[in-house]
């Protein structure tokens, strides 16, 4: 996929891509939060989105337990969970949540066994990570904290617990706080495209330019580049030289005021 042009400005977004946007797909950490908050207004604008009839999908590397908790009680159509390694979606006549995983449950098992060995041998290796807090609501992958609830490392170090999955045979994506690791061949696209054919009936592709993802960091990067109306927040800019694909479009303000931002343009119209 040829590389895309220079951010733009997202109020100079025409007004008719405005008006055939119909699915809003986000990330979460520093997309939606600001320095670890959920700000009033980003959390209303999911309701604003949700209210005018555009089905709303966060796409993040959070944990399964609170994802749980988002797809049940958050202004949302579903989520997709640790990096694409599930979604879920709650349906309230039926008061039934629909868990969809991409690694079967023995697999999962086996990962588990895999990914515990890291936990042990990434803190000694790298000096001053630690394993995320949220790391035991977690079943398919491993996040080690390098900024999160720790002192922030410096990116040499970032990069070495990166090496320490890949050696393992491990996928890993760096995140605004985290690097995630897991076993198996997929990615926040791979599910977010099961998401729209199992979940909303639609073939991902034939959608793509009525789709908006909002994100932040290098593990959206797939997401920036398979969406032409990909927006990033303004705090992306940190990791511009680390993203294969950046946004085609760029917000004034950072983490969940830009996306309150995005929502306001996107209804406007």
């Amino acid at each position: 996929m040829a590389r895309k042009p220079k951010m733009q400005p997202l109020d100079q977004m025409p007004r008719d891509v405005c008006r055939g946007i119909r699915f809003v797909l986000t990330d979460i950490d520093d997309t939606l939060t600001h320095q670890g908050r959920l700000p009033a207004e980003a959390y209303a604008s999911l309701e604003k989105l949700t209210a005018a009839g555009l089905a709303v999908v966060p796409i993040t590397g959070r944990p399964a337990g609170w994802c749980d908790h988002m797809a049940r009680m958050w202004p949302i159509t579903g989520i997709v969970g640790e990096n694409g390694a599930f979604y879920f979606t709650y349906d309230q006549r039926q008061r039934r949540m629909l868990r969809r995983y991409w690694r079967s449950p023995e697999q999962r098992r086996q990962d588990r066994k895999r990914l515990a060995i890291l936990a042990r041998e990434i803190p000694a290796r790298v000096p001053g990570c630690r394993i995320a807090a949220d790391q035991a609501y977690r079943e398919a992958d491993l996040a080690v904290d390098f900024c999160e609830d720790v002192d922030p490392l410096p990116m040499a170090a970032v990069e070495e617990i990166v090496r320490c999955f890949e050696e393992a045979g491990a996928q890993a994506k760096i995140s605004s706080i985290h690097v995630n690791g897991w076993f198996g061949h997929y990615d926040k696209l791979a599910m977010t495209a099961c998401f729209f054919e199992e979940r909303l009936g639609r073939d991902l592709s034939g959608v793509r330019g009525r789709t908006v993802f909002c994100g932040d960091s290098p593990n959206d990067s797939p997401m920036f580049g398979y969406f032409p109306h990909s927006v990033g927040v303004a705090n992306v800019q940190e990791f511009l030289e680390r993203l294969d694909s950046p946004p085609t479009w760029i917000t004034r303000a950072p983490g969940g005021a830009g996306f309150a931002e995005m929502a306001a343009i996107l209804l406007d119209h």
